[in-house]
C-alpha cells in the first residue's frame, strides 16, 4: 500500500477521499515543477557567471 506522510502522520493513499487524493496529486505536480524550475535557475546562473566572466575578459583586453 502506498502511504504519504503529512504533519508527522502517515496516511494510506487509498483511504483518502477523492478530493484529498486530487490535492495530493496537485501537490506532487507542483513540487516536481518547483524542482524543474530550480534546475533551470541553476543552469541560468551558471550561464550568467560564464557570460560575466567572458565580458570581464573582453573588457580587460581592450
Amino acid at each position: 500500500m502506498t502511504t504519504i506522510n503529512f504533519n508527522n502522520k502517515e496516511y494510506e493513499l487509498e483511504s483518502l477521499s477523492d478530493s484529498a487524493k486530487a490535492t495530493v496529486m496537485s501537490l506532487q505536480f507542483v513540487q516536481n515543477e518547483i524542482k524543474r524550475l530550480e534546475g533551470k535557475i541553476a543552469i541560468s546562473k551558471t550561464a550568467e557567471t560564464a557570460y560575466l566572466s567572458a565580458l570581464q575578459e573582453e573588457l580587460g583586453n581592450e
